[in-house]
Order: structure tokens, then C-alpha cells, then sequence
């Protein structure tokens, strides 16, 4: 993605939204000391009642070659972190949070997933989305299930991440932040220092309100796309291809001055791979 970092930003350049200079850690500080993030758009505030969107994606349709051997037999999804399946995670927040209806999209292992979705009660009700003939990337995969999201903004919830909160419930947060006056797409921010299992170079620049712009060519961020959204189901009209990435959605919503972000509370981690199994139940579960 970026063949060579350019020179760290300056404390000013690097303080989160609402932080005083200083306060934001750099992306190319080291890793040995964690910050969690507890910064956000100054103008807004959370509320313990918040509207939350009711219906939810979860990406679960990868083929986890990265977290080989386990998925010679399991899917992805179903690997486990601190004694519990990555989906069941993802999932459980869902409904402590309040949202009644999350899709799951199957692909590797489908069968499988399948019959532990099927297990599962209470909330969310869950829907498989079946990519099983062909894999649609991750703004494929959502397209595909556009229709069960009734026209209203949803979750978008990446399968391989575990997190912790904060002060406050993680989706009530970003519910909380959500505009549709000014926003197409609502993103969670980490910072890139406490982002667990994470070895890039950030993702985003993110200005005082909260605006995001994707981060120059050779240059490092610190703040990294955590894995939970808000999207409009506008930003995929007109989009005929059957496979392409979300990144383009958020460029549409970048283009138009659309693409907000709000930071993280708690901890964070991408469960990628072996170790990053290991590196989260040591960060976050321990």
C-alpha cells in the first residue's frame, strides 16, 4: 500500500479530534507503551439514549488463508479467541447494543458456519447471505445483501476484530455520532499505536470535526480503520461491478465531504493470523 513511511508528524499534527497537541500518540511510536484512544469530535457528546441502527453486516465470508492451518477445517469466523468463536463476539455486541438484525455472509467452510449460526439465540435474529458460488469482496458482499437493510443506514461489522470498551458501549457511540444531514459513512477510528495486531502505516487523516481523507502516498497516519461503520445504502448506487472492495464506497463518501470517523475507547485488536490470536488474549483478555 505505502513503499515508504515519511517522516513521523509532529504532535500537533498527529492530536485526534478534540486532543490538545501532544495528546494523540504517532503512528511510528513504539509499540511497548499502549495509549488508548479517548478522544472524539469536539461538538459532540455521548449519550447513553441513542438511537442505534437496527440491522448489521458482518463480513465473514473470507478464505483466512493468513490464519492457516487453523482453516484448513474451521472457517475464519468460527476460530477462537479467549475461548470464543470470533463470530459469536462480533455478534453478541450486536445485540447488547440493541440491533435486531444482523446478515452473515458464508463462503469457506459455508456449511459449517451455517450450523452454528443456526444455533444461536436471542438477538440479532441472524440472515446468511450465500457467496458460496462466487466470493464478492467486501463491498460485493454487502451490495449483494443491500436489500435486507430496508433503505436505512446499517452496521457494517468486520469479522477478524475484537475489541474492549470504553466509557461507553462501542456502537452506542458511533450511533451517537451518526448524521445523515452531513454524513454517508460513519467509521470507528483506532489510533494506530493500540491498534493490536496491526502493522501498517494508518489509513486516515482525521480533522477536528472528525472528516476523514485517505492518508498521502509515503506518508504515516495514526489513525486506523477499526472494522465498524455506519454506511447509507446510497453510497452503492450505480455501483454495477459484483465484486469490489468497501474501500470504494468510502472514497465516493470522501469525495463528497462525507466520511467521518470517531475514535475508539477501549482496546482494540485484528485477529489476522496464529499470532494475532495469541497478541489479543494477551493485550485484551489477560
Amino acid at each position: 500500500m505505502v513503499s515508504a513511511p515519511s517522516p513521523a508528524p509532529t504532535a500537533a499534527q498527529s492530536a485526534a479530534p478534540g486532543a490538545s497537541p501532544g495528546t494523540a500518540p504517532s503512528a511510528a511510536g513504539p509499540r511497548a507503551t499502549e495509549t488508548v484512544a479517548t478522544t472524539r469530535p469536539r461538538e459532540l457528546r455521548p449519550s447513553l439514549r441513542v438511537k442505534v441502527p437496527p440491522r448489521a453486516m458482518v463480513l465473514a465470508a473470507g478464505l483466512g488463508r493468513r490464519m492457516l492451518p487453523l482453516t484448513e477445517t474451521t472457517p475464519k469466523p468460527l476460530v477462537e479467541v479467549a475461548g470464543r468463536p470470533l463470530i459469536d463476539r462480533s455478534l453478541d455486541r450486536l445485540g447488547e447494543a440493541g440491533v435486531k438484525q444482523a446478515v452473515v455472509n458464508v463462503h469457506h467452510h459455508a456449511g459449517k458456519l451455517e450450523k452454528h449460526l443456526a444455533r444461536r439465540k436471542g438477538r440479532p435474529e441472524v440472515i446468511v447471505s450465500d457467496e458460496r458460488k462466487q466470493l464478492l469482496d467486501s463491498g460485493g458482499g454487502v451490495a449483494h445483501a443491500l436489500d435486507h437493510f430496508k433503505g436505512k443506514p446499517f452496521w457494517v461489522v468486520n469479522g477478524d476484530i475484537v475489541w474492549l470498551d470504553g466509557l461507553n458501549n462501542t456502537f452506542k457511540l458511533v450511533a451517537n455520532y451518526w448524521d445523515k444531514g452531513r454524513m454517508d459513512a460513519l467509521l470507528l477510528i483506532v489510533a494506530a499505536v493500540s491498534a493490536h495486531g496491526y502493522r501498517g502505516q494508518g489509513d486516515f487523516d482525521m480533522d477536528a470535526d472528525g472528516r476523514l481523507k485517505r492518508k498521502a502516498e509515503r506518508t504515516i497516519t495514526p489513525f486506523v480503520y477499526g472494522g465498524i461503520a455506519i454506511l447509507s445504502p446510497k453510497l452503492f448506487k450505480g455501483i454495477d461491478d459484483r465484486v469490489f472492495s468497501l474501500n470504494r464506497v468510502f472514497d465516493r463518501a470522501e469525495a463528497h465531504g462525507r466520511l467521518y470517523g470517531v475514535m475508539h475507547e477501549g482496546r482494540w485488536a485484528h485477529v489476522g493470523t496464529p499470532d494475532a490470536i495469541v497478541e489479543a488474549e494477551r493485550r485484551l483478555f489477560a
